[in-house]
Protein backbone atom coordinates (compact mmCIF):
# COMPACT_ATOMS: atom_id res chain seq x y z
CA UNK A 1 0.00 0.00 0.00
CA UNK A 2 1.62 3.13 -0.95
CA UNK A 3 3.11 5.46 1.93
CA UNK A 4 0.76 9.03 1.47
CA UNK A 5 -2.58 6.46 1.64
CA UNK A 6 -1.21 5.03 4.74
CA UNK A 7 -0.29 8.54 6.35
CA UNK A 8 -3.86 9.75 5.36
CA UNK A 9 -5.12 6.65 7.09
CA UNK A 10 -3.35 7.48 10.10
CA UNK A 11 -4.02 10.92 10.26
CA UNK A 12 -8.14 10.53 9.87
CA UNK A 13 -7.24 7.35 13.03
CA UNK A 14 -5.89 10.18 14.97
CA UNK A 15 -8.95 12.49 14.52
CA UNK A 16 -11.27 10.19 15.27
CA UNK A 17 -9.07 9.46 18.55
CA UNK A 18 -9.21 13.36 18.93
CA UNK A 19 -13.12 13.15 18.79
CA UNK A 20 -13.48 9.92 20.85
CA UNK A 21 -11.63 12.01 23.59
CA UNK A 22 -13.95 15.02 23.06
CA UNK A 23 -16.74 13.37 23.52
CA UNK A 24 -16.08 12.02 26.91
CA UNK A 25 -17.03 15.17 28.59
CA UNK A 26 -20.57 14.70 28.82
CA UNK A 27 -22.83 10.99 28.97
CA UNK A 28 -24.80 12.47 26.52
CA UNK A 29 -21.80 12.23 23.74
CA UNK A 30 -19.81 9.46 25.24
CA UNK A 31 -21.66 6.28 23.69
CA UNK A 32 -20.70 7.78 20.05
CA UNK A 33 -17.26 9.09 20.77
CA UNK A 34 -16.51 5.11 21.93
CA UNK A 35 -17.50 4.40 18.71
CA UNK A 36 -15.14 7.24 16.96
CA UNK A 37 -12.75 5.05 19.37
CA UNK A 38 -13.23 1.46 17.84
CA UNK A 39 -13.56 3.01 13.98
CA UNK A 40 -9.91 4.97 14.54
CA UNK A 41 -8.57 1.86 16.00
CA UNK A 42 -9.52 -0.29 13.21
CA UNK A 43 -8.37 1.83 10.54
CA UNK A 44 -5.12 2.26 12.38
CA UNK A 45 -4.94 -1.40 12.40
CA UNK A 46 -5.57 -2.13 9.06
CA UNK A 47 -3.08 0.43 7.47
CA UNK A 48 0.03 -0.81 9.57
CA UNK A 49 -1.33 -4.41 8.53
CA UNK A 50 -0.43 -3.33 5.40
CA UNK A 51 2.53 -1.60 5.20
CA UNK A 52 5.97 -2.18 4.37
CA UNK A 53 7.60 -3.03 7.63
CA UNK A 54 5.35 -6.01 8.65
CA UNK A 55 5.71 -9.33 7.45
CA UNK A 56 4.68 -12.56 8.75
CA UNK A 57 0.80 -11.89 8.04
CA UNK A 58 -0.13 -15.86 9.73
CA UNK A 59 1.31 -14.73 12.77
CA UNK A 60 0.12 -11.06 12.89
CA UNK A 61 -3.32 -12.45 11.77
CA UNK A 62 -2.99 -15.27 14.21
CA UNK A 63 -2.08 -13.04 17.76
CA UNK A 64 -5.04 -10.46 16.63
CA UNK A 65 -7.24 -13.20 16.65
CA UNK A 66 -6.07 -14.67 19.51
CA UNK A 67 -6.65 -11.24 21.20
CA UNK A 68 -9.85 -10.58 20.15
CA UNK A 69 -11.44 -13.61 21.32
CA UNK A 70 -9.82 -13.25 24.84
CA UNK A 71 -10.32 -9.75 24.97
CA UNK A 72 -14.39 -10.30 24.12
CA UNK A 73 -14.19 -13.42 26.64
CA UNK A 74 -13.22 -10.49 29.06
CA UNK A 75 -15.04 -8.48 28.45
CA UNK A 76 -18.16 -10.32 29.09
CA UNK A 77 -17.23 -11.85 31.95
CA UNK A 78 -16.04 -8.91 34.03
CA UNK A 79 -18.70 -6.95 35.83
CA UNK A 80 -19.07 -3.87 36.55
CA UNK A 81 -17.19 -3.81 39.91
CA UNK A 82 -14.42 -5.24 38.11
CA UNK A 83 -13.67 -2.68 36.11
CA UNK A 84 -11.01 -0.83 37.91
CA UNK A 85 -8.85 -3.83 38.41
CA UNK A 86 -9.00 -4.59 34.80
CA UNK A 87 -8.40 -0.79 33.60
CA UNK A 88 -5.12 -1.86 35.24
CA UNK A 89 -4.38 -5.19 34.19
CA UNK A 90 -4.63 -3.87 30.46
CA UNK A 91 -2.36 -0.60 31.79
CA UNK A 92 0.35 -3.34 32.24
CA UNK A 93 0.06 -4.95 29.09
CA UNK A 94 1.05 -1.38 27.77
CA UNK A 95 4.02 -1.20 30.07
CA UNK A 96 5.32 -4.62 28.83
CA UNK A 97 5.26 -4.12 25.08
CA UNK A 98 7.33 -1.07 25.43
CA UNK A 99 9.92 -2.87 27.29
CA UNK A 100 9.68 -5.63 24.82
CA UNK A 101 9.79 -3.71 21.76
CA UNK A 102 12.75 -2.15 23.58
CA UNK A 103 14.49 -4.69 24.35
CA UNK A 104 14.18 -6.41 21.14
CA UNK A 105 15.57 -3.56 19.65
CA UNK A 106 18.32 -3.09 22.21
CA UNK A 107 19.10 -6.84 21.15
CA UNK A 108 18.26 -6.34 17.18
CA UNK A 109 19.25 -2.56 16.03
CA UNK A 110 18.35 -1.33 12.65
CA UNK A 111 20.92 -1.16 10.23
CA UNK A 112 22.28 2.35 8.90
CA UNK A 113 22.15 3.78 12.43
CA UNK A 114 25.17 6.15 12.78
CA UNK A 115 25.96 9.13 14.87
CA UNK A 116 23.57 11.38 16.22
CA UNK A 117 20.76 9.31 14.87
CA UNK A 118 21.47 5.79 16.42
CA UNK A 119 22.57 7.94 20.18
CA UNK A 120 18.73 9.03 19.99
CA UNK A 121 17.67 5.72 19.04
CA UNK A 122 19.53 4.33 22.22
CA UNK A 123 17.91 6.98 24.31
CA UNK A 124 14.39 6.07 22.60
CA UNK A 125 15.04 2.27 23.82
CA UNK A 126 16.12 3.79 27.25
CA UNK A 127 13.29 5.71 27.84
CA UNK A 128 10.75 3.32 26.48
CA UNK A 129 11.93 0.33 28.63
CA UNK A 130 12.33 2.58 31.85
CA UNK A 131 8.46 3.97 31.63
CA UNK A 132 7.12 0.93 30.66
CA UNK A 133 8.63 -1.23 32.74
CA UNK A 134 7.61 1.41 35.75
CA UNK A 135 3.93 0.97 34.29
CA UNK A 136 4.08 -2.79 34.32
CA UNK A 137 4.69 -3.39 37.83
CA UNK A 138 2.68 -0.44 39.07
CA UNK A 139 0.10 -1.28 37.61
CA UNK A 140 0.48 -5.38 38.61
CA UNK A 141 0.18 -4.13 42.30
CA UNK A 142 -2.42 -1.30 41.31
CA UNK A 143 -4.60 -4.68 40.31
CA UNK A 144 -3.98 -6.01 43.65
CA UNK A 145 -4.80 -3.64 45.55
CA UNK A 146 -7.73 -2.85 43.93
CA UNK A 147 -8.94 -6.62 43.85
CA UNK A 148 -7.81 -6.88 47.35
CA UNK A 149 -5.51 -9.30 46.79
CA UNK A 150 -2.72 -6.80 48.66
CA UNK A 151 -2.73 -4.77 51.69
CA UNK A 152 -4.88 -0.95 50.48
CA UNK A 153 -2.55 0.09 53.51
CA UNK A 154 0.66 2.44 52.26
CA UNK A 155 4.26 0.07 52.49
CA UNK A 156 6.60 3.09 54.48
CA UNK A 157 9.65 1.93 53.85
CA UNK A 158 12.37 3.80 55.77
CA UNK A 159 14.07 6.29 53.19
CA UNK A 160 11.34 5.50 50.91
CA UNK A 161 11.65 8.26 48.38
CA UNK A 162 15.64 8.11 48.62
CA UNK A 163 15.11 4.72 47.31
CA UNK A 164 13.41 5.97 44.46
CA UNK A 165 15.89 8.71 43.69
CA UNK A 166 18.88 6.28 43.83
CA UNK A 167 16.89 4.31 41.77
CA UNK A 168 16.55 6.45 39.01
CA UNK A 169 19.89 8.09 39.13
CA UNK A 170 21.34 4.29 38.79
CA UNK A 171 19.24 3.73 35.61
CA UNK A 172 20.33 7.12 34.53
CA UNK A 173 24.28 6.13 34.53
CA UNK A 174 23.08 2.74 33.10
CA UNK A 175 21.71 5.13 30.12
CA UNK A 176 24.75 6.31 29.46
CA UNK A 177 26.73 3.22 29.52
CA UNK A 178 24.36 1.48 26.97
CA UNK A 179 24.23 4.49 24.55
CA UNK A 180 28.52 3.93 25.18
CA UNK A 181 27.96 0.37 24.13
CA UNK A 182 28.97 -1.36 27.06
CA UNK A 183 26.31 -4.59 25.92
CA UNK A 184 22.93 -5.15 26.41
CA UNK A 185 23.27 -6.17 30.19
CA UNK A 186 22.87 -2.35 30.85
CA UNK A 187 19.40 -2.07 29.54
CA UNK A 188 18.58 -5.38 31.32
CA UNK A 189 19.62 -3.94 34.76
CA UNK A 190 17.76 -0.86 33.85
CA UNK A 191 14.74 -3.08 33.16
CA UNK A 192 14.91 -4.68 36.83
CA UNK A 193 15.76 -1.46 38.38
CA UNK A 194 12.65 0.02 37.14
CA UNK A 195 10.14 -2.77 37.78
CA UNK A 196 11.01 -2.62 41.52
CA UNK A 197 10.88 1.27 40.85
CA UNK A 198 7.48 0.71 39.47
CA UNK A 199 6.36 -1.59 42.19
CA UNK A 200 7.57 0.18 45.30
CA UNK A 201 5.83 3.72 43.88
CA UNK A 202 2.41 2.04 43.69
CA UNK A 203 3.14 0.05 46.57
CA UNK A 204 3.58 3.27 49.15
CA UNK A 205 0.20 4.64 47.87
CA UNK A 206 -2.65 3.99 50.59
CA UNK A 207 -6.57 3.06 49.48
CA UNK A 208 -7.38 6.34 49.44
CA UNK A 209 -5.55 7.77 46.75
CA UNK A 210 -6.09 4.45 44.38
CA UNK A 211 -8.51 6.25 41.64
CA UNK A 212 -5.22 8.62 41.66
CA UNK A 213 -3.34 5.79 40.35
CA UNK A 214 -5.25 4.24 38.14
CA UNK A 215 -4.97 7.43 36.53
CA UNK A 216 -1.64 8.21 36.77
CA UNK A 217 -0.82 4.47 34.84
CA UNK A 218 -3.29 5.43 32.41
CA UNK A 219 -1.07 8.44 31.68
CA UNK A 220 2.16 6.17 32.19
CA UNK A 221 0.98 3.92 29.65
CA UNK A 222 0.61 6.67 27.42
CA UNK A 223 4.17 8.14 27.30
CA UNK A 224 5.40 4.14 27.16
CA UNK A 225 3.28 3.66 23.96
CA UNK A 226 4.51 6.89 22.55
CA UNK A 227 8.13 5.80 23.35
CA UNK A 228 7.40 2.66 21.66
CA UNK A 229 5.90 4.69 18.78
CA UNK A 230 9.56 6.70 17.80
CA UNK A 231 11.46 3.17 18.18
CA UNK A 232 9.14 2.03 15.49
CA UNK A 233 8.83 5.43 13.48
CA UNK A 234 4.98 4.97 13.42
CA UNK A 235 3.54 8.71 13.66
CA UNK A 236 -0.03 7.35 14.84
CA UNK A 237 1.47 5.59 17.65
CA UNK A 238 3.18 8.79 19.04
CA UNK A 239 0.06 10.87 18.69
CA UNK A 240 -1.80 8.37 20.12
CA UNK A 241 0.29 7.76 22.82
CA UNK A 242 0.54 11.10 23.62
CA UNK A 243 -3.35 11.62 23.73
CA UNK A 244 -3.46 9.15 26.10
CA UNK A 245 -0.46 10.24 28.28
CA UNK A 246 -1.65 13.27 28.21
CA UNK A 247 -5.15 13.63 29.16
CA UNK A 248 -4.42 10.39 31.81
CA UNK A 249 -2.02 13.57 33.62
CA UNK A 250 -4.62 16.18 33.78
CA UNK A 251 -7.43 13.57 34.82
CA UNK A 252 -4.89 12.85 37.42
CA UNK A 253 -4.35 16.08 38.10
CA UNK A 254 -8.15 16.95 38.10
CA UNK A 255 -8.68 14.48 40.78
CA UNK A 256 -6.13 15.32 42.67
CA UNK A 257 -7.25 18.82 42.91
CA UNK A 258 -11.00 17.61 44.24
CA UNK A 259 -9.49 15.67 46.86
CA UNK A 260 -7.20 18.13 48.10
CA UNK A 261 -4.01 15.99 47.37
CA UNK A 262 -0.92 17.39 46.07
CA UNK A 263 -0.02 15.72 42.26
CA UNK A 264 3.49 15.17 42.65
CA UNK A 265 2.86 14.10 46.60
CA UNK A 266 0.66 11.35 45.75
CA UNK A 267 2.62 9.39 42.35
CA UNK A 268 5.73 9.52 44.65
CA UNK A 269 3.47 7.88 47.56
CA UNK A 270 3.71 10.71 49.50
CA UNK A 271 -0.41 10.24 50.93
CA UNK A 272 -2.49 7.75 51.81
CA UNK A 273 -2.02 6.75 55.31
CA UNK A 274 -2.27 8.23 58.55
CA UNK A 275 -0.82 10.75 59.43
CA UNK A 276 -1.52 10.90 63.62
CA UNK A 277 -3.94 9.77 66.14
CA UNK A 278 -7.32 9.31 65.07
CA UNK A 279 -10.27 11.72 66.44
CA UNK A 280 -12.49 10.08 69.17
CA UNK A 281 -15.53 9.39 68.20
CA UNK A 282 -18.33 10.09 69.96
CA UNK A 283 -22.32 8.60 69.87
CA UNK A 284 -23.29 5.10 68.49
CA UNK A 285 -24.83 3.34 65.78
CA UNK A 286 -28.52 3.79 65.47
CA UNK A 287 -29.63 0.99 63.15
CA UNK A 288 -33.32 1.58 61.36
CA UNK A 289 -35.48 -0.73 59.26
CA UNK A 290 -36.78 -1.08 55.80
CA UNK A 291 -40.64 0.40 57.24
CA UNK A 292 -38.24 3.65 58.68
CA UNK A 293 -36.62 4.09 55.15
CA UNK A 294 -39.94 3.67 53.47
CA UNK A 295 -41.47 5.76 56.14
CA UNK A 296 -39.05 8.79 56.02
CA UNK A 297 -39.20 8.77 51.94
CA UNK A 298 -42.69 9.18 51.46
CA UNK A 299 -42.66 12.20 54.08
CA UNK A 300 -40.00 13.70 52.19
CA UNK A 301 -40.14 16.53 49.52
CA UNK A 302 -36.54 16.34 48.60
CA UNK A 303 -34.27 13.34 48.61
CA UNK A 304 -30.71 12.72 47.49
CA UNK A 305 -28.86 9.32 46.64
CA UNK A 306 -25.29 9.25 46.89
CA UNK A 307 -24.18 5.89 45.37
CA UNK A 308 -20.75 4.46 45.81
CA UNK A 309 -18.93 1.08 45.32
CA UNK A 310 -21.55 -1.05 47.62
CA UNK A 311 -23.88 -0.07 44.72
CA UNK A 312 -21.48 -1.48 42.17
CA UNK A 313 -20.99 -5.10 44.30
CA UNK A 314 -24.35 -5.30 45.54
CA UNK A 315 -25.33 -3.92 41.31
CA UNK A 316 -28.18 -2.20 42.85
CA UNK A 317 -29.05 0.34 40.46
CA UNK A 318 -31.78 -1.25 38.45
CA UNK A 319 -33.85 -1.22 41.91
CA UNK A 320 -32.32 2.84 42.34
CA UNK A 321 -33.74 3.26 39.07
CA UNK A 322 -37.20 2.10 39.75
CA UNK A 323 -37.22 3.78 43.09
CA UNK A 324 -36.41 6.91 42.43
CA UNK A 325 -38.78 6.73 39.20
CA UNK A 326 -41.55 5.83 41.81
CA UNK A 327 -40.33 9.02 44.16
CA UNK A 328 -40.49 10.86 41.13
CA UNK A 329 -44.23 10.05 39.80
CA UNK A 330 -44.67 10.72 43.83
CA UNK A 331 -43.97 14.39 43.19
CA UNK A 332 -40.87 14.47 45.08
CA UNK A 333 -37.58 15.92 43.92
CA UNK A 334 -34.93 13.14 43.82
CA UNK A 335 -31.10 13.70 42.95
CA UNK A 336 -27.87 11.83 42.88
CA UNK A 337 -25.03 13.53 44.32
CA UNK A 338 -21.89 12.44 42.84
CA UNK A 339 -18.24 12.32 44.03
CA UNK A 340 -15.56 12.86 41.68
CA UNK A 341 -13.54 9.45 42.91
CA UNK A 342 -16.98 7.67 43.96
CA UNK A 343 -16.30 4.19 43.38
CA UNK A 344 -12.56 2.99 42.24
CA UNK A 345 -12.57 4.42 38.88
CA UNK A 346 -13.51 8.10 37.46
CA UNK A 347 -16.64 7.83 36.19
CA UNK A 348 -17.58 4.43 37.99
CA UNK A 349 -21.08 5.55 39.43
CA UNK A 350 -21.90 7.72 36.37
CA UNK A 351 -21.47 4.66 34.11
CA UNK A 352 -23.77 2.64 36.44
CA UNK A 353 -26.45 4.64 36.65
CA UNK A 354 -26.48 5.72 33.21
CA UNK A 355 -26.58 1.66 32.62
CA UNK A 356 -29.92 2.17 34.81
CA UNK A 357 -31.10 4.68 32.62
CA UNK A 358 -31.04 7.43 35.34
CA UNK A 359 -32.06 10.72 33.72
CA UNK A 360 -28.56 12.46 33.57
CA UNK A 361 -30.04 15.74 34.43
CA UNK A 362 -30.87 14.91 37.50
CA UNK A 363 -27.51 13.18 38.42
CA UNK A 364 -25.49 16.22 39.49
CA UNK A 365 -21.51 16.62 40.72
CA UNK A 366 -20.18 17.21 44.05
CA UNK A 367 -20.22 21.18 43.35
CA UNK A 368 -23.44 21.35 41.98
CA UNK A 369 -24.97 19.93 45.06
CA UNK A 370 -22.69 20.01 48.34
CA UNK A 371 -24.77 23.28 49.19
CA UNK A 372 -28.12 21.84 48.50
CA UNK A 373 -27.71 19.40 51.84
CA UNK A 374 -29.21 21.79 54.42
CA UNK A 375 -32.32 21.70 52.49
CA UNK A 376 -32.71 18.01 51.61
CA UNK A 377 -35.21 16.12 53.95
CA UNK A 378 -33.73 12.69 53.00
CA UNK A 379 -30.21 11.10 52.50
CA UNK A 380 -29.58 8.00 51.15
CA UNK A 381 -25.90 7.05 51.24
CA UNK A 382 -25.74 3.50 49.20
CA UNK A 383 -22.16 1.95 49.91
CA UNK A 384 -20.31 5.00 49.50
CA UNK A 385 -17.82 5.70 53.00
CA UNK A 386 -14.64 7.76 52.26
CA UNK A 387 -16.64 10.61 50.07
CA UNK A 388 -19.35 11.28 52.96
CA UNK A 389 -16.64 11.03 55.82
CA UNK A 390 -17.05 14.44 57.63
CA UNK A 391 -13.58 13.53 59.87
CA UNK A 392 -11.98 15.49 56.26
CA UNK A 393 -12.69 18.35 57.37
CA UNK A 394 -12.96 17.50 60.94
CA UNK A 395 -9.92 15.57 61.80
CA UNK A 396 -6.60 16.67 60.48
CA UNK A 397 -5.17 13.65 61.59
CA UNK A 398 -7.25 11.51 59.14
CA UNK A 399 -5.58 10.42 56.06
CA UNK A 400 -8.44 12.03 53.69
CA UNK A 401 -7.86 15.62 56.28
CA UNK A 402 -9.15 18.47 53.50
CA UNK A 403 -10.59 16.47 50.95
CA UNK A 404 -13.70 17.91 49.60
CA UNK A 405 -16.32 15.78 50.61
CA UNK A 406 -20.55 15.62 50.53
CA UNK A 407 -21.77 17.22 53.04
CA UNK A 408 -24.57 14.82 53.76
CA UNK A 409 -24.81 14.94 57.38
CA UNK A 410 -25.91 18.67 56.86
CA UNK A 411 -29.33 17.16 55.86
CA UNK A 412 -32.35 16.47 58.07
CA UNK A 413 -32.20 12.70 57.87
CA UNK A 414 -29.43 10.21 56.34
CA UNK A 415 -29.70 7.18 55.99
CA UNK A 416 -26.58 4.63 55.40
CA UNK A 417 -27.05 1.31 53.36
CA UNK A 418 -24.20 -0.88 53.36
CA UNK A 419 -23.51 -4.29 54.34
CA UNK A 420 -21.80 -3.94 57.87
CA UNK A 421 -20.51 -1.51 60.55
CA UNK A 422 -16.85 -2.00 58.95
CA UNK A 423 -15.07 0.93 57.43
CA UNK A 424 -14.33 1.20 53.89
CA UNK A 425 -11.24 0.52 51.11
CA UNK A 426 -9.12 2.64 52.89
CA UNK A 427 -9.87 1.47 56.12
CA UNK A 428 -10.95 4.76 57.64
CA UNK A 429 -14.05 4.77 60.73
CA UNK A 430 -16.75 7.18 59.48
CA UNK A 431 -17.69 9.71 62.18
CA UNK A 432 -21.44 9.54 59.69
CA UNK A 433 -22.46 6.90 61.15
CA UNK A 434 -22.68 7.91 65.06
CA UNK A 435 -24.19 11.35 63.89
CA UNK A 436 -27.72 11.45 65.81
CA UNK A 437 -29.48 12.67 62.12
CA UNK A 438 -27.47 9.29 61.02
CA UNK A 439 -29.60 6.14 60.58
CA UNK A 440 -27.57 2.45 59.44
CA UNK A 441 -29.49 0.41 57.27
CA UNK A 442 -27.90 -2.72 56.82
CA UNK A 443 -28.07 -5.28 54.07
CA UNK A 444 -27.04 -6.37 50.88
CA UNK A 445 -28.12 -2.38 48.89
CA UNK A 446 -30.16 -4.26 46.21
CA UNK A 447 -31.85 -6.54 48.85
CA UNK A 448 -32.06 -3.54 51.06
CA UNK A 449 -33.56 -0.86 47.96
CA UNK A 450 -35.74 -4.09 47.23
CA UNK A 451 -37.47 -4.32 50.37
CA UNK A 452 -37.80 -0.31 50.16
CA UNK A 453 -39.74 -0.69 46.69
CA UNK A 454 -41.99 -3.50 48.42
CA UNK A 455 -42.85 -1.26 51.90
CA UNK A 456 -43.53 1.90 48.90
CA UNK A 457 -45.89 -0.30 46.94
Amino acid sequence: MENGFITAVYVTAAVLFILALGGMSNQESAKRSIWYGIVGMGLAVLATLFSAQVSNYWLVVLMIGGGAAIGAVVARKVEMTGMPQLVAALHSFVGLAAVFIGLNSAYSPPEGLVGAERVIHEWEIIIGVFIGAITFTGSIIAYGKLAGSLDGKPLMLPFRHGLNAAGIVLCLILGFMFAAHYGMWTIILITLIAFAIGAHLVMGIGGADMPVVVSMLNSYSGWAAAATGFLLGNDLLIVTGALVGSSGAILSYIMCRAMNRNFISVILGGFGGTSGPAMDIEGEMVETSAEGVAAALQDAESVVIVPGYGMAVAQAQGSISELIRRLRDAGKNVRFAIHPVAGRLPGHMNVLLAEAKVPYDIVLEMDEINDDFPETDVVMVVGSNDIVNPAAQEDPNSPIAGMPVLEVWKAKQVFISKRGAGTGYSGIENPLFFKENSRMFYGDAKASVDMLLQKLG
